[in-house]
C-alpha cells in the first residue's frame, strides 16, 4: 500500500517581526508574562501582504529547492481559517501566482491548527487517481487579522506566516496517519462574516486540557499502527501552539528532550502554517536527512486533531 513522501518545504512569513515587548505597548502585557506563560518572544504580522501572497511564497520556495516545475503539480491544497476572501480560495491564487497549468484541482480546507496535517491525509487520494507526479500542500494563515488586541488572553499567541510541501507517492517510504475531529463550537471558535465581533475567542484551559489529551493520543495510535516506540523515530513536532503544552507531553515519554523540536518562541502558534513551518526549519537547520523518522501531531478548532509517521 503505498504511503506519501514529502520532497521539499518552503516557508515565507510577514517582514514585520513583533517581540513581546513591542506588542505590550498596544496591550496590557509583558515580556516577562507572555514568555513564562507561553515561552513566545515573538511574531510575524501581517501589514501589506496578503495570505495568498505569503502562500504562494512558501510554495515557490518548496518548488524551487525540489527542483519541481508547475507543469509537474497535480492539484494545490491550502489550509487557513483566515482567508483573504470567502472567495476566490487562496490555492486558485496560488495557482495563477505561481503559474501552475489550469489542468489542476485548487481547494482550501478549514480544520484550524490541525489543517496541514489534514491537507496531508487528502492529498495520499488525489495523488492515487492523479496523471501528474506531486502536489503541493501549503498552511498558510494571518491570524492576526481576527485577534482582538483588547484581549491579552489570546492575543499574545499568534502570529502570521506560510508553510508549503511538495507531496509525492511513494511505496518506500514509511507513513502511517490518523485523524480526527469532534464538534465543539464553544472553546475556540470565531464568528463568521457580517458579524461584528468576529474574532477568536478562546477557553485556554479547556484548550489546554484537550490539547494535552490529543497529543499524547495521537502519537501513541499512530506509532502503534506502525509498530513502533518513540525511540525508532527521530523526531516528535508537535503544533507549536504553547510552549507549556509541549512540555506536558515530552514529560509523558523518556526520551531526549531534543527529540521535540520547538520554534514557537519565534512564530507564537500559525495555526495551519505551524507544522511546515517547523520542517521547513528543520530541514534547513539539516536536523532531516534520507531515512528520518518524524511523528508530527496536530490539534485545534472544532476540535480536529491527527498525528502522522512520516520518513524523508
Amino acid at each position: 500500500m503505498k504511503g506519501i513522501h514529502i520532497v521539499a518545504t518552503g516557508r515565507a512569513v510577514p517582514s514585520k517581526k513583533m517581540s513581546n515587548d513591542e506588542l505590550s505597548k498596544i496591550v496590557d502585557t509583558s515580556d516577562e508574562w507572555i514568555v513564562a506563560r507561553t515561552g513566545i518572544k515573538s511574531r510575524y504580522i501581517s501589514e501589506n501582504e496578503k495570505n495568498y501572497e505569503l502562500a504562494a511564497e512558501a510554495g515557490r520556495r518548496a518548488m524551487e529547492k525540489g527542483g519541481i516545475c508547475p507543469e509537474q503539480i497535480g492539484a494545490v491544497i491550502v489550509a487557513t481559517v483566515s482567508p483573504d476572501y470567502i472567495f476566490p480560495t487562496i490555492a486558485c491564487m496560488v495557482q495563477k501566482e505561481l503559474g501552475i497549468p489550469t489542468d489542476i484541482m485548487a481547494f482550501d480546507i478549514s480544520a484550524a491548527c490541525t489543517g496541514f496535517l489534514y491537507g496531508l491525509k487528502i492529498s495520499k487520494g488525489l495523488l492515487e487517481n492523479m496523471e501528474k507526479p506531486y502536489l503541493l500542500v501549503i498552511g498558510s494563515e494571518q491570524i492576526t487579522r481576527i485577534l482582538d488586541f483588547t484581549d491579552r488572553s489570546t492575543c499574545v499567541l499568534f502570529g502570521d506566516g506560510a508553510g508549503a510541501a511538495i507531496v509525492e507517492l511513494s511505496d518506500t517510504h514509511l507513513y502511517y496517519q490518523r485523524v480526527w475531529a469532534s464538534g465543539d463550537d464553544q472553546v475556540l471558535t470565531c464568528l463568521g462574516p457580517g458579524n461584528a465581533e468576529a474574532f477568536l475567542q478562546m477557553d485556554g484551559n479547556a484548550v489546554y486540557r484537550f490539547a494535552v489529551k490529543a497529543a499524547k493520543e495521537g502519537i501513541d495510535t499512530v506509532l502503534q499502527d506502525a509498530g513502533l516506540t518513540v525511540d525508532d523515530v527521530d523526531y516528535i513536532l508537535c503544533h507549536q501552539a504553547n510552549a507549556r503544552i509541549i512540555d506536558y507531553v515530552k514529560k509523558k515519554y523518556t526520551v531526549s528532550e531534543d527529540k521535540f523540536f520547538i520554534n514557537l518562541d519565534e512564530y507564537a502558534n500559525t495555526s495551519a502554517a505551524s507544522i511546515p513551518i517547523a520542517l521547513d526549519e528543520m530541514w534547513e537547520r539539516g536536523m532531516i536527512k534520507d531515512g528520518t523518522k518524524i511523528v508530527c501531531v496536530a490539534f485545534g478548532a472544532g476540535f480536529t486533531w491527527s498525528s502522522v509517521l512520516l520518513t524523508f
